[in-house]
C-alpha cells in the first residue's frame, strides 16, 4: 500500500500543477453534465488524462474509474478511482479551493463491494496534500490527523447543494435539520476538501446528497484514518442517496437529524 500511496502523491501532484498553470491561462468550458451549472473544462479531460497516462506507465493492469473518461476493468485487483478537479464551479471562477482526487481500491471496482485502500487529495492552490493508507493513518505532510471531538459550542457542519434546482428544496431542509445543533456552517463546493477538513478537525461533521464515488472515495479514506466514521445511503454505506463524514457522536446526530 505504501507504494500506491507514492505512486498517487507524485501523481495528484503532478496533475495539480497542470490544473494551476491552465486555471492562470483561462478556463475552457467544455460541456455541462447533468445541469447547465454542472460542468465540465476542458482542463478536467486533460487533467484525468494524465493521471489516468500515469497510472497505466506505472501499473498497467490496474483498473481505472475516472469522473471524465468513465471505468476500465484492470487485472491486478486494483482499480483507481479518480476526480481531476473536484470543485470545478470554484476552478472555473478561481476561487482557490479545487482538489485533485485519487483513491486505490481492491476488490470488485463498484462502490458497494470495494474496500478503499489509499486516500490522496492535493488542493494545488494552498499545496497543501492530505494522504491516508488504510490501517496506517491519514496526514498532512507529517502531522498526523484526528477527527475533532464534539464542542459545548456546537459543531461546525459542511454541506453541499445539487446542481438541479429541484433538489434545493431538500438540500435546506437538511440544513433546517441540523442548525439546532451547528454552531455554524460552510458550504466551499469541493466534496473531497470537505472530507479532508473533517480528517483534520477543520470541520466538525459534513453530510451532503448525490455524490458520486469518485468524490467520496479518497475522503472517505483520510476520515476513516483519522478516527471518523464515514457513511450514508444506500445500505449504510456512502453513496448517491446521502454521504455523511464526522466523529462517531457528530456522525450520528447528523443521521438522526437528517433521518428523523
Amino acid at each position: 500500500m505504501q507504494e500506491l500511496l507514492e505512486l498517487a502523491e507524485t501523481i495528484a501532484r503532478e496533475a495539480g500543477e497542470l490544473a494551476r498553470i491552465r486555471r492562470q491561462v483561462g478556463v475552457t468550458i467544455a460541456a455541462s453534465k447533468s445541469s447547465l451549472a454542472d460542468i465540465v473544462t476542458e482542463a478536467d479531460r486533460e487533467v484525468e488524462a494524465l493521471i489516468r497516462e500515469r497510472l497505466a506507465q506505472a501499473r498497467p493492469g490496474d483498473g481505472f474509474f475516472g469522473e471524465e473518461s468513465g471505468a476500465e476493468r484492470g487485472t491486478s485487483g486494483v482499480t483507481w478511482i479518480v476526480d481531476p478537479i473536484d470543485g470545478t464551479v470554484n476552478y472555473s471562477y478561481g476561487i482557490p479551493h479545487y482538489a485533485v482526487s485519487i483513491a486505490a481500491v481492491t476488490g470488485e471496482p463498484t462502490p458497494d463491494e470495494w474496500m478503499p485502500e489509499v486516500g490522496v487529495v492535493h488542493n494545488p492552490a494552498t499545496g497543501e496534500t492530505f494522504t491516508g493508507v488504510r490501517g496506517q493513518g491519514a496526514w498532512l505532510g507529517k502531522m498526523r490527523l484526528h477527527v475533532s471531538t464534539p464542542s459545548p459550542a456546537g459543531a461546525l457542519l459542511a454541506t453541499g447543494f445539487g446542481y438541479d434546482p429541484a433538489q434545493h428544496e431538500g438540500d435546506l431542509a437538511r440544513v433546517r435539520a441540523v442548525m439546532p445543533f451547528a454552531r455554524d456552517l460552510r458550504r466551499a463546493g469541493a466534496a473531497s476538501l470537505d472530507l479532508a477538513y473533517v480528517a483534520a478537525g477543520r470541520l466538525d461533521g459534513y453530510f451532503e446528497k448525490n455524490l458520486q464515488p469518485w468524490d467520496h472515495a479518497a475522503g472517505g479514506v483520510l476520515v476513516t484514518e483519522a478516527g471518523g466514521v464515514i457513511g450514508g445511503e444506500p445500505a449504510g454505506r456512502p453513496g448517491r442517496e446521502m454521504v455523511i463524514a464526522a466523529g462517531r457522536e457528530t456522525f450520528d446526530r447528523i443521521h438522526a437529524a437528517i433521518y428523523r
